[in-house]
């Protein structure tokens, strides 16, 4: 199957902690509603970018280029450094938790359960159009004459 690619547009958004809700007398725990509607946002942008080709069944490779918005308040120069990656973001969201949250939105859309992800590859950098640009692919079995230590640049 060819790669699976799509953009998710806005600021990169993480994956909000559960809080603990009291309903009735009753104790829940419930997704933050801003996580929810972002993981929606991925939901749809996945779906679209299947286009009716079945969920990806085996192991899967994703990239992620996560891309911030540059601060107004900066100098003009400092944004142009910072677009042209000579300033990296070292503030919110979280990488891990961008992962999470856009994994989270795939599941069942593009995948059955993002357990299928077995590699990631993540760069997180500043943008003049903010979003987080998306691309999967199923791997193919690694041979036995080729041990996956051997793919990552280890010694057999």
């Amino acid at each position: 199957m060819s790669a699976v690619t799509f953009v998710v547009p806005g600021q990169p958004q993480g994956k909000g902690r559960a809080k603990i809700v009291k309903i009735g007398g009753f104790s829940r725990m419930a997704t933050p509603a801003k996580t929810v509607a972002y993981e929606g946002l991925v939901a749809h942008a996945a779906q679209m970018a299947l286009a009716g080709r079945p969920l990806l069944q085996g192991p899967v490779h994703v990239r992620l280029a996560v891309e911030c918005q540059v601060p107004g308040s900066w100098s003009q120069k400092k944004q142009r450094a910072a677009i042209n990656g000579e300033v990296m973001p070292t503030t919110k969201p979280d990488i891990d938790n961008v992962i999470k949250a856009v994994f989270d939105g795939c599941n069942g859309v593009l995948w059955k359960d993002d357990v299928q992800v077995v590699q990631v590859t993540v760069v997180k950098q500043y943008s003049a159009t903010p979003c987080v640009r998306f691309a999967a692919v199923e791997l193919q079995p690694v041979s036995a004459d080729q041990p996956q230590r051997e793919l990552l640049g280890e010694p057999a």
